[in-house]
């Protein structure tokens, strides 16, 4: 499985939710892109495993992402994703950058964040990122929660 960077796109009502360590946090209504790494020995597949639990929702959270994918009011909708062996997770989230939710899925980085919110839909946007790190983005839409399972 090709090792590589991602993003996931969220949809989702004005909502607080308690995310782990973090606590509770509020989340404007619109679209959050979360970004990631996939460098480890399952590489892109680990975009495949959100995507699960986010149909399924039924494992308890483990990583921040988690618990928006648990969440009944975040609705992921794409997953933008691109090969490489470089570790640009961080550059992505500097290309994708704006208005962040502090210290979400960047404990092992220097990052202020890996969530960024959009008022519209962003997923042109994050092409047009990954093309800033000479990266040709992959995307992967995802159109219901009934579809979910089909993807």
């Amino acid at each position: 499985m090709d090792k590589g960077i991602y993003c996931l796109v969220f949809t989702n009502s004005l909502r607080e939710i308690r995310v782990g360590s973090l606590g509770a946090r509020a989340f404007a209504g619109g679209w959050h892109v979360y970004v990631g790494s996939a460098l480890g020995s399952g590489g892109l597949a680990r975009a495949e495993r959100h995507i699960r639990l986010a149909c399924r929702r039924d494992r308890p959270p483990r990583w921040h992402v988690d618990y928006l994918l648990l969440d009944p009011g975040f609705s992921l909708t794409a997953v933008v994703s691109a090969p490489t062996g470089m570790p640009l997770e961080c550059g992505l989230a500097r290309a994708v950058g704006g208005e962040a939710v502090p210290g979400f899925g960047c404990s092992d980085c220097a990052c202020t964040s890996h969530l960024f919110y959009r008022p519209e839909c962003p997923t042109e946007e994050l092409v047009a990122a990954f093309c800033s790190l000479g990266l040709h983005a992959d995307i992967k839409t995802i159109k219901n929660e009934s579809d979910k399972d089909t993807v």
